[in-house]
């Protein structure tokens, strides 16, 4: 464990994205198997267990301290596995002897095989001999949120540096290994061949664009690209092979679970690349009907039936054994179409190419894509192979200018890791009832949440501003006064029974922090409804 808890705290505070790798590639060198394939699963998430959970932890700690001064202390910190460790009185036999910290393979084993009642002793008998870092590491471990700024992107990255393997060839194998990654090490250390998992249904990299610059746009060739629609889904790969059906998002989760309707209509060997999407009567539903099936692990008959899903094909991965992903787009393209007419798959369409001859006429379809309910265009050069990662220059997205309103801050909450000493997710609403400012009536509904958007300095500023304004306290969130305008922008506006408004908006992110307007004249409630009816 010390040597996981010392990669933990230099990450958190390291900001350089190369500075990170080289902390995860030195810690992996020289660690032995299995405490870093078990680090390698906590980095990217796929660590979970199913017996310590975060009320184990407040539990754990009340026994030991009282429970005011945690609650006063856990307000003050805003994170829980910080607060523990920090606050957890060490047992008097412990001070001044030897501590024997644990090996993280032991803690990882130990705790997967204990049943429920051995856990609490387990724990405690670690957080006993661990320091205070070493608590906040374990305790960040077992909840799964280690929030040190490293993707499992990275963490896969720094795997491959090990040896001279690319980063997308780890991404080939990686859903077809299971923890601690053994054979994964060997490989890149070139002690083993390449593991074989192409036979089955595993993830392959998806393709990304980059977004298409001002600047850019006079520069393309526009003979040379082609262009489609930019749906308003989630893009997926649909994996089918070697008997196994898998439905997989942009970034390598399994999401099978929650599409049993999709994986119905998987009866080919094929991969394909994709837009998932609720389709009614032909006509793609709004992005929060889709929001009902993505999260969960399973889905009722009536969800099913009230939210049908759908996926709009882009591109042909793989047709039976055959990978058709060096081959130029344009070849790509005519296979898959073929692929469709032959196969006639249920749930799913091919997404149109757009004919075009100047970049003139995409800028016009472009700015009608609000009233089509398509979040823009996407732009594919002909010639381009299937690239994992976000190569510049073969794929852009051109997307719609995003939508703005001027809100109301009304909550802030204390974020995390390095920004849980600052008030930095902010809660915001807009006026309803009778024209702000009347005696009665007036009322400030919340329409979303931004954590983003915003400079170092300006947070600075806005978590001051909440400290000086604050008019209760609920945990790590603060009501404030209603004071500060901030103007957001956002991609669409849908409604939302959650919030009291009965809206909410999509990717809401602080465009301007608006300190010269008064609170008063920010937006309304009837302008949220007509934005969300285009």
């Amino acid at each position: 464990m010390k040597p996981f808890a010392a990669l933990l705290d230099s990450l958190i505070f390291t900001p350089s994205r190369n500075a990170k790798l080289r902390l995860i590639a030195d810690y992996m060198a020289h660690t032995p198997d299995p405490d870093r394939g078990y680090a390698l699963a906590a980095l990217t998430g796929d660590l979970a267990f199913r017996t310590a959970k975060p009320a184990l932890i407040r539990q754990l700690v009340a026994e030991r301290v009282d429970p005011e001064l945690f609650g006063w202390s856990y307000d003050f910190v805003g994170d829980l596995a910080e607060t523990a460790a920090l606050i957890w009185p060490e047992r008097p036999s412990i001070q001044g002897g030897n501590r024997d910290w644990p090996h993280l393979a032991e803690v990882v084993e130990r705790l997967d095989s204990a049943g429920r009642t051995e856990v609490p002793g387990l724990l405690a008998e670690w957080l006993d001999a661990l320091d205070a870092t070493g608590r906040w590491a374990l305790l960040k471990l077992i909840t799964g949120g280690l929030r040190v700024g490293v993707s499992a992107r990275l963490a896969k990255t720094a795997v491959a540096t090990l040896g001279t393997i690319d980063p997308a060839e780890v991404e080939e194998v990686w859903h077809g290994l299971e923890m601690p990654y053994a054979p994964l090490f060997a490989w890149v250390e070139g002690k083993a061949p390449r593991p074989a998992v192409e036979a089955g249904a595993g993830f392959r990299p998806l393709m990304l664009a980059n977004p298409l610059e001002a600047r850019e746009i006079e520069a393309l060739d526009a003979a040379a690209y082609r262009a489609e629609w930019k749906w308003d889904g989630i893009r997926v790969q649909i994996a089918a092979r070697g008997g196994q059906r898998r439905l997989y998002s942009r970034t390598g989760d399994d999401i099978s679970g929650a599409f049993p309707d999709i994986l119905e209509a998987m009866d080919f060997d094929a991969v394909l690349d994709g837009e998932l999407l609720v389709l009614r009567d032909g006509e793609v539903a709004p992005f929060n009907d889709l929001q009902q099936r993505l999260n969960r692990k399973s889905v009722t008959p009536k969800l099913l039936r009230a939210h049908p899903a759908h996926v709009r094909l882009y591109d042909l991965l793989f047709d039976g054994d055959e990978d058709l992903r060096p081959l130029p787009f344009d070849a790509r393209r005519a296979k898959l179409e073929v692929w469709h007419a032959r196969t006639a798959p249920d749930r799913m369409d091919l997404s149109p190419l757009i004919p075009f001859a100047h970049l003139d006429e995409l800028e016009a379809l472009r700015a009608g894509a609000r009233d089509a309910a398509i979040e823009g265009l996407i732009l594919k050069r002909g010639d381009s192979p299937y690239l994992a990662g976000r190569p510049k220059g073969p794929w852009f997205k051109w997307k719609r200018d995003p939508l703005t309103l001027d809100v109301v801050l009304m909550y802030a909450q204390r974020g995390h890791g390095k920004r849980s000493s600052f008030y930095s997710d902010y809660t915001f609403g807009v006026w309803r009832g009778t024209e702000p400012g009347a005696e009665l009536g007036a009322e400030l509904v919340p329409v979303g949440k931004a954590y983003s958007g915003f400079t170092d300095a300006e947070l600075l500023e806005l978590d001051k501003w909440v400290r000086n304004h604050t008019t209760d306290r609920f945990g790590p969130v603060r009501a404030v006064e209603p004071g500060l305008v901030l103007e957001v922008a956002f991609d669409s506006a849908h409604p939302s029974p959650r919030h009291k408004s009965g809206y909410a908006l999509r990717f809401p992110r602080i465009h301007r922090i608006r300190w010269d307007k008064p609170a008063e004249e920010a937006d309304r409630i009837e302008t949220v409804t007509g934005l969300a009816m285009t």
